[in-house]
């Protein structure tokens, strides 16, 4: 039973970091720039860190079967943890003051496009 458990939890940590993978060649094709890939804090950790122009998209990727498992799947505890950790990054940021910023959510999904939600939460 445990190797069960621990063949499971293998797997979706491998289908998160293709996700994310994904995500991120998905937001460059849509003009960001890619800054940071799983940026980790001792508050929580962000998936993407992506710049255009000098707005800052902090991405929660969320890899399931419909855009709205995936967007109901970030609960209140993790919007907290990443906006922690998001407030870490920037305040080591030189041109903090010139930078405005969002949180956003791209939900991948099988055999589709991904679907990006700006401003999600």
């Amino acid at each position: 039973m445990a190797e069960d458990g621990y063949k499971k939890r293998r797997r979706a940590f491998r289908l998160g970091h293709l996700a994310e993978f994904y995500a991120a060649a998905y937001l460059l094709f849509r003009g960001y720039r890619i800054l940071q890939l799983r940026y980790r804090t001792k508050a929580g950790e962000i998936d993407i860190i992506a710049r255009k122009g000098n707005l800052i998209a902090f991405v929660e990727v969320k890899a399931r079967r419909t855009v709205e498992d995936a967007l109901f799947s970030v609960g209140e505890r993790n919007k907290a943890r990443i906006r922690a950790a998001s407030r870490i990054w920037l305040a080591k940021q030189k041109d903090f003051s010139e930078l405005s910023w969002r949180y956003d959510i791209l939900a991948v999904t099988p055999w589709r496009l991904p679907s990006h939600v700006p401003d999600a939460f």
